[in-house]
C-alpha cells in the first residue's frame, strides 16, 4: 500500500470509474456494454465520463436484455476484445446463466485451450437500499460453483480500483460483484499504476483470540465489530479474501490455526451459500486447532423484504458479530 503522501482518498465509484478510464486509455481492446451505461454515465454513475472520452464506438447502450448483453459481450471476448458488461443489478444474472456458465466459463476448455473468454461482468450485490426482493440479492456464490469463472468482491475503493484492473486483463471471465451500498465509502487510493492479484487475501486487522473472515460489505461490520470486542478485551483477526474464486485458503486457515476460533460473515444466503465452503474449509483444514465450532453468519434465508425495518433484520450486522465473538471465546 502506497503512503499517504502519494495517495488520495477517492469514493469506491470513483476507484471503479477510474480503473475504467485507465484501462479504457492503455488497450483499444477493452470496451464497455450495458444499460444507461453511455450518456447517461450508468444507473449508479460509475461509467461517468467514458463516452465522451472513448466515444459510441467503445461505450455501447444496449436494449434491456441482459442475456442478449452478455451474450454480444462473450462473443466479443472471443475475437480479441475485452468487453466489460455492466449488469446493474445482481439479481439479473439470473439471466445470463447459458451465457456465463455453459459459454464462457467452458471454452477455453472445450476448445483445448485455443480460445478464451476474457468477458469482465460487473455487477450489484447487497441489500440496504429499500428496493425490495428482485434489487437487494447477494448471489455471488452462484459463481463460484462453476470451474472457469473468477468472482471477486471488493471492500475498499484501493481494492475495488486494483481488482478491477487485474480483472480486465485477466484471460478468463471474471464476474465483479460490488456491493451497491458502498460506491460512496471512501479510501485511500494511490496516485500511481497498481494491480491486486488474484487469489490473495488481506488481513485488515491483526488479532489473537478470533478470527473474523468477511467479505464485501461485511468486512466494515467485521472491522466496527473488532472495535467493540477490543474494549471487552478480545483481540479479533479480521481477514478479507477479496476474491472466492480463486481463493487464498492458506492464508484463512493459517489464521484460524493461529487464533483458534473463527466466525464467516458474508451477505448472501447462509443456505449453500459462501459461508458453509469457508466454514467447511476451516473446518477441516485447522480442525485440530479449533476450540469451538466455526460461527457463520449471513443474510436471513428469505426473500429481502420491502420494509427498512424489516430489512435491516435480514443483513448481517455488528451486534451479531460480537455476541458470535463472545460465546466463542467464552467456549
Amino acid at each position: 500500500m502506497s503512503t499517504q503522501s502519494d495517495s488520495r482518498e477517492i469514493t469506491l465509484g470513483q476507484a471503479i470509474n477510474e480503473a475504467l478510464h485507465e484501462e479504457m486509455a492503455s488497450d483499444s481492446a477493452v470496451i464497455v456494454m450495458g444499460e444507461d451505461v453511455g450518456r447517461h454515465g450508468g444507473v449508479f454513475r460509475l461509467t461517468e465520463g467514458l463516452y465522451d472520452e472513448f466515444g459510441s464506438a467503445r461505450v455501447l447502450d444496449c436494449p434491456i436484455c441482459e442475456a442478449g448483453i452478455v451474450g454480444l459481450g462473450v462473443g466479443a471476448s472471443m475475437t480479441d476484445m475485452r468487453p466489460i458488461v455492466e449488469i446493474m443489478f445482481g439479481d439479473f444474472t439470473a439471466l445470463v446463466m447459458d451465457q456465463v456458465v455453459n459459454q464462457a466459463a467452458k471454452v477455453h476448455y472445450m476448445s483445448g485451450g485455443n480460445m478464451t473468454a476474457p468477458i469482465v461482468i460487473r455487477t450489484t450485490m447487497g441489500a440496504g437500499r429499500n428496493i425490495a426482493a428482485q434489487h437487494s440479492q447477494s448471489l455471488h456464490a452462484w459463481f463460484c460453483h462453476i470451474p472457469g469463472l473468477k468472482v471477486v468482491l471488493p471492500a475498499t475503493p484501493y481494492d475495488a480500483k486494483g481488482l478491477l484492473k487485474t480483472a480486465i486483463r485477466d484471460d478468463s471471465p471474471v464476474i465483479f460483484f460490488e456491493d451497491k451500498m458502498m460506491y460512496t465509502e471512501k479510501g485511500m487510493v494511490p496516485n500511481e499504476e497498481y494491480t491486486i492479484p488474484f487469489g490473495v487475501a488481506d488481513v485488515k486487522r491483526v488479532g489473537d483470540d478470533i478470527t473474523v473472515i468477511a467479505t464485501s460489505s461485511m468486512v466494515s461490520v467485521a472491522l466496527k465489530a473488532a472495535e467493540t470486542l477490543a474494549t471487552e478485551g478480545i483481540s479479533t483477526e479480521v481477514i478479507d479474501p477479496r476474491t472466492l474464486s480463486p481463493l487464498d485458503e492458506a492464508t484463512l486457515v493459517d489464521s484460524a490455526k493461529k487464533t483458534s476460533r473463527c466466525i464467516v460473515i458474508d451477505e448472501g444466503y447462509s443456505h449453500f451459500g459462501a459461508t458453509a465452503e469457508l466454514a467447511s474449509l476451516v473446518s477441516s483444514k485447522a480442525f485440530y486447532y479449533l476450540d469451538a465450532p466455526v460461527e457463520r453468519i449471513g443474510a436471513m434465508d428469505v426473500p429481502v423484504p420491502f420494509s427498512p425495518i424489516l430489512e435491516d433484520q435480514t443483513i448481517p450486522n455488528e451486534e451479531t458479530v460480537v455476541n458470535a465473538a463472545r460465546r466463542l471465546v467464552g467456549s
